[in-house]
């Protein structure tokens, strides 16, 4: 008798389009409902009202399937893996770390803690559901824990390694104990832990459905298709639309804080025989100061994924980008690759410059035909003591700033990082010694050309406690990042204390300050105003410049007269970023960006010609894009 040969089994076959088009709405759905938790039971403003937090979901491997694609840091789950294997994990363990140089990247400066929960589908595990969030105080030299003048890791608060905070579901309430030990502010970081965490097995919860719902087979082969179309859609846009060859781009950062001296990011992008390699490795050494960036590869891959899905809205952006990039080359000890304990806190200085440098490549390699680069926005620190409440407080609010001109249209006015927000008035009024006096599109920062670039805003702010601190992460001061094509730079920003006062003075970040030497406040007054324009410039050798560093003052002054004019303090003018013109290639104007720029004439034929163009461009009534192309709900506000 013949004996049965057993049938080979098949792998699965992709799902057809309805079932996968499901999974993909219920993985954005599951996301969005993760954030919405961690949004509405944090407790510090910093996640609650700015929105500084991420949600996602990764696959077995810890590579990301569905999440909010933030090019800022790299594998998640790496240094988790490394300390506790994936056969040793169990279903209700949640796994919780911030440190960055043990991380390689994976987190980039230390108040962001990472938190992720295997999920396991019939003892198989299959997925990873991961938050994190940018807590208020984790200790460190200052409040806030990040620090102008820091010089080390240490100085910027406490360092958690991969630690498994559950143990199939019971949490280890000493190492917690410790942690909250170690804030300033414990019940307000009590709080935003747990929320944090929720929001974690809220998405562990909803991947486990999923799975019950279609089968591991199906939705595993459907997550396969997702990072296979992302991966193809981006390999081919840079086929078609970089040709063979070598493009070399430099942008700079003005300054640490704590030497006179500018850093460069210097890239170089080589495309030949259908391979693309990015090489970093002619980059400066890593700085003293808190600007140093621990660059995983994959950020400049996500850079070049997020700009060219951009016109594939249908296409999940996941880490199938980073495969559509071949190698990216990084020098241990530069400022992209900084050796330990190098100070992390103001790395979204140079992630800024890098993400300038990549654009400038793609301007570059296509002609001119991408967004002008703009800086990061502006955040100021308030630190003191208000007698009235007879309490610490500590205000971390962000200023948004005007984003690059794009080939086709004016750049966006007032953007704040990726999906964040600022404090509102109100709340602002009723939680800390400030009150908001103005609040407005800074008018004509962006800069000309064809297409402006987008405006910043001024934030004016009176201070009504005794006294404060302020540290000020201020962005393009120095070399505002030019127009592409010929555009003009935006216009530059500034910070002013006490403005309109016989006693007003500048308070600009500068490089060279010394701790204790920085520009002060008084009582009820600061000033800090930023504006960036961001680009790239079209020639062999594209270069571009930035700026960035932080200061900090000390407030003496004592209490207002009464009778005496209210000492305001306008924090941020923050302006714009690049322009871009149909004209030839032009020069990024350096020798003088800050005295060009306020030369630059307010035409008013010029706002008259760009207001046409954007009714043009958008019809009546529609709302405002995201970063991500996304349209921004008019009720929600992102």
């Amino acid at each position: 008798m013949k004996r049965r040969r057993a049938a080979r089994r098949r792998p699965p076959m992709t799902p057809e389009p309805v079932t996968r088009e499901i999974i993909r709405g219920a993985l954005r759905a599951a996301q969005a409902h993760m954030e919405a938790v961690i949004e509405r039971t944090a407790m510090s403003p910093f996640i609650r009202e700015k929105n500084d937090y991420f949600a996602g979901i990764l696959d077995a491997r810890g590579r990301v399937v569905c999440g909010t694609m933030v090019p800022l840091f790299g594998n998640l789950t790496q240094i988790i893996f490394e300390q506790y294997p994936p056969e040793t994990m169990r279903p209700g363990d949640l796994y919780w770390y911030n440190d960055c140089h043990g991380s390689r990247g994976g987190v980039s400066h230390s108040p962001d803690m990472v938190f992720a929960a295997p999920v396991f589908h019939r003892g198989r595990l299959v997925a990873f559901s991961q938050t994190w969030g940018h807590f208020w105080d984790i200790g460190g030299m200052r409040a806030g824990s990040i620090s102008p003048d820091a010089t080390e890791i240490f100085h910027e608060g406490i360092i958690v390694p991969a630690v498994r905070i559950y143990r199939e579901g019971v949490l280890n309430d000493e190492a917690f104990r410790i942690f909250l030990r170690n804030s300033r502010f414990p019940e307000i970081l009590r709080g935003d832990i747990r929320a944090v965490l929720a929001g974690c097995q809220l998405g562990e919860r909803r991947v486990l459905e999923l799975f019950e719902r279609f089968g591991v087979d199906v939705v595993l082969a459907a997550w396969a298709f997702f990072e296979q179309q992302c991966r193809d859609t981006i390999r081919k846009t840079l086929e078609s639309r970089i040709p063979d060859g070598r493009y070399d781009s430099e942008d700079a950062v003005d300054g640490d804080g704590m030497s006179e001296r500018s850093f460069h990011v210097r890239m170089r992008l080589t495309k030949e025989a259908g391979r693309i390699v990015l090489d970093t490795r002619a980059s400066d050494d890593q700085a003293k100061g808190p600007i140093n960036f621990i660059m995983h590869e994959s950020v400049p891959k996500l850079i070049v994924g997020i700009y060219l899905l951009s016109g594939h809205p249908t296409v999940l952006l996941n880490d199938g980008a980073q495969d559509a990039i071949d190698e990216v080359l990084v020098r241990p000890g530069s400022i992209l690759q900084p050796s330990w304990p190098a100070a992390l806190g103001n790395r979204a200085h140079t992630l800024a410059r890098v993400q300038s440098n990549v654009l400038a490549l793609l301007a570059l390699a296509t002609g001119g035909d991408v967004p002008a680069p703009n800086s990061v926005y502006n955040i100021y620190f308030l630190r003191g003591f208000d007698h009235t409440r007879n309490e610490f407080f500590l205000c971390s609010d962000g200023v948004a700033v005007g984003y690059g001109a794009r080939p086709f249209a004016d750049g966006l006015d007032a953007i704040y990082y990726v999906a964040q927000k600022n404090y509102p008035a109100e709340f602002m009024e009723m939680v800390f010694p400030l009150r908001l006096r103005r609040y407005a599109l800074h008018r004509d920062s962006g800069g000309p050309g064809r297409f402006r670039g987008g405006t910043g805003v001024i934030r004016e702010i009176e201070l009504t406690a005794d006294e404060a601190i302020v540290a000020i992460r201020q962005d393009n001061i120095v070399f505002p990042p030019a127009g592409v094509n010929g555009g003009h730079a935006g216009r530059p920003g500034a910070c002013v204390v006490n403005p309109g006062r016989p006693d007003e003075r500048s308070a600009c970040p500068r490089a060279g300050a010394e701790a204790g030497a920085i520009p002060s406040i008084g009582r009820s007054s600061v000033c800090a105003a930023t504006s960036w324009a961001g680009s790239s410039r079209s020639t062999a050798r594209g270069r571009t410049t930035g700026w960035s560093s932080t200061s900090t003052g000390r407030s003496t002054s004592p209490r207002r007269r009464r009778g005496a004019p209210p000492r305001t303090a306008r924090c941020g003018c923050s302006t714009a970023t690049g322009t871009s013109d149909r004209s030839s290639i032009g020069r990024a104007a350096r020798s003088n960006p800050t005295r060009a720029c306020c030369r630059r004439p307010s035409s008013p034929r010029r706002r008259g010609r760009r207001v046409r163009e954007r009714s043009r461009d958008a019809p009546r009534g529609s709302a405002p894009s995201r970063p991500d192309g996304r349209r921004r709900s008019a009720r929600s506000g992102r």
